[in-house]
């Protein structure tokens, strides 16, 4: 049996980058973020991506970092506050965007990965969301045709995972990982702690190993805050 298992981000993603792929990133702002794997990414020299992702992370972490270097083409998310890169490249016309309600953006990345090409949503119809895009009547309402999301690769966070590839994400970090490891046509997961097959109940599992071709195992990870709060002590 061939092993999932690579040494490193580098390694995982030989032979998959090319000038002008799709990249699915997963994470929400720096939360549940493959950062060992955009990194690599980065390194590569790779250009011309499109990036689908929630957001960019934000300046200097996160898909930040290919926003420095130009490598991202066009970005397919649905948040972008937290980047003033971000918002800087596509106010001056060196960034595409594709922008989506966040469960619109959700929802074409679910399908993407159950083979749904298309589906209908309320969601967006009379807005700017709707240009250009299929409008079809049901039970008297209108709806917006979106279609399905898939990547040539997806990278994706978990905090545990064994050498099959099952993987179990922790609390937020559980945000667009699970939908994102079905949706690309390789999908590398990067782990925090790595387990023998039979180590995590079945019942706790959340992406299944059949979706993930490649795992790399970083036990270490700085746990950045992205928005620190705090109030005054009292006296």
């Amino acid at each position: 049996m061939v092993s999932k298992v690579y040494p490193d981000a580098e390694t995982a993603l030989a032979g998959l980058l090319h000038d002008g792929m799709t990249i699915m990133a997963g994470g929400f702002g720096l939360c549940g973020i493959p950062e060992k794997l955009i990194v690599a990414v980065r390194d590569s020299g790779v250009t011309g991506l499109t990036a689908i992702s929630n957001n960019a992370g934000i300046d200097g972490a996160g898909l930040g970092l290919l926003l420095e270097t130009r490598q991202i083409r066009k970005m397919i998310s649905s948040y972008v506050g937290e980047n003033k890169l971000f918002a800087e490249l596509y106010l001056k016309g060196e960034l595409e965007l594709e922008f989506n309600p966040q469960g619109t953006l959700a929802e074409r990345i679910r399908a993407g990965g159950a083979g749904v090409p298309a589906f209908f949503t309320k969601t967006g119809v009379g807005t700017l969301v709707a240009e250009g895009k299929e409008l079809r009547e049901f039970d008297g309402e209108k709806y917006l045709m979106e279609t399905g999301l898939v990547a040539d690769v997806s990278i994706v966070h978990a905090w545990k995972g064994d050498r099959e590839g099952n993987l179990v994400y922790r609390k937020t970090a559980r945000n667009f990982n699970p939908l994102m490891a079905t949706a690309g046509k390789v999908t590398i997961a990067e782990i925090e702690h790595l387990v023998e097959p039979g180590d995590i109940d079945p019942d706790h599992i959340h992406t299944p190993g059949i979706f993930v071709q490649r795992i790399v195992h970083y036990p270490s990870y700085e746990k950045r805050i992205e928005q620190r709060t705090v109030r005054q002590r009292a006296a």
